[in-house]
């Protein structure tokens, strides 16, 4: 499968290294709207270089390719690619309104290609580690989740369109707190049926630097997820604890079991986790090219969106509970 990556930017790089690790994948198309940001991830692998998506999608170079851009763009060129009869992998967030999400799905549905969102959470492996836990068991049900996630929206700190609410969608909420929000509902078992949260808005910027979401699962467990800009303590960590036993993720420590006083170690950390999880999220997609499954449904990227979405309609509403009434609830469990 012939590959081309639109957005040269943030993980790109890990993207096209993946390429280079795949078999029957092979990197031959990067677009940027800076030629030699394109040609930095291009040339390694003598892929083609260019400067205009709409030119990508006509050259005939790639069977499908990795929307990787600022998430307004997700729609369109997505869409576009669907209708040139491209496969999509399309970077989280899966776009930045409901009805975005609907016309990707249904682009890729009339065009027949498949179209997947790449959370790469469901590949890092300290987060498949719980996901195993919690399978098989070890903590008995699920029934609250903590997580925990620093950041820094300050400017300088990251592009300048991460700071546009039209550009971004919004702003630590829609870019960390998606990863946060994903992995709840992945590693809770269940959609989300209310959200109520608290935003901040500091250092002069747009969009929100920093939050606190309650969530209620269909399920009956209790979530909170907190996003803090420029914590003295960077941190990312999730917590789960069941009738049994307690789990900890941490890309720091890896992922921990404790349970009747003893803990556990599920994984230890590695320089390779990040650049490994990008290979078996990219080794996913083909299969799914080919007629496997996916990890990740388009309906539960869609349904974080929602989430992420209806945080914002409760910050709105001094934290008043919103309800989650999904047409598309389908998600993605652990369970």
């Amino acid at each position: 499968m012939r590959i081309g990556i639109i957005g040269a930017g943030a993980v790109a790089p890990l993207h096209a290294r993946a390429a280079g690790l795949l078999t029957d994948v092979q990197l031959t198309a990067v677009c940027d709207l800076q030629p030699h940001t394109a040609a930095e991830v291009a040339e390694p692998v003598g892929a083609a270089v260019f400067t205009d998506y709409r030119d990508l999608l006509a050259s005939g170079t790639t069977d499908a390719v990795i929307v990787n851009t600022p998430h307004f763009l997700h729609r369109e060129m997505a869409v576009a690619a669907a209708e040139a009869g491209q496969q999509v992998l399309v970077e989280k967030p899966m776009a930045i309104t409901l009805a975005d999400c609907d016309a990707m799905t249904d682009a890729a549905e009339r065009a027949g290609v498949v179209m997947r969102v790449g959370h790469i959470q469901h590949y890092l492996p300290e987060k498949t580690a719980l996901a195993q836990a919690v399978a098989r068991g070890a903590i008995g049900a699920v029934r609250l989740i903590h997580d925990y996630r620093t950041t820094d929206y300050r400017p300088g700190t990251r592009s300048s369109w991460f700071l546009s609410r039209e550009l971004a969608g919004g702003g630590a909420m829609m870019n960390i707190g998606a990863h946060c929000l994903d992995r709840v509902v992945w590693l809770g078992g269940s959609p989300v049926t209310s959200v109520s949260a608290t935003t901040l808005s500091r250092f002069g910027v747009a969009v929100e630097t920093d939050a606190s979401v309650t969530l209620r699962l269909d399920n009956g467990v209790a979530a909170t997820v907190t996003v803090v800009s420029d914590s003295p303590r960077p941190t990312d960590e999730i917590t789960l604890v069941g009738d049994e036993g307690t789990l900890v993720s941490n890309p720091r420590v890896g992922a921990l079991l404790r349970r009747d006083g003893t803990s556990e170690v599920l994984h230890e950390p590695s320089s390779d986790d990040i650049p490994e999880a990008f290979r078996l999220q990219l080794a996913d997609f083909a299969s799914a090219v080919a007629g496997g499954a996916f990890a990740v449904t388009p309906a539960h990227s869609r349904h974080v969106v929602e989430l992420v979405l209806a945080t914002y309609d409760s910050a709105e509403a001094d934290g008043r509970a919103v309800p989650i009434a999904s047409t598309r609830a389908t998600v993605d469990a652990a369970v």
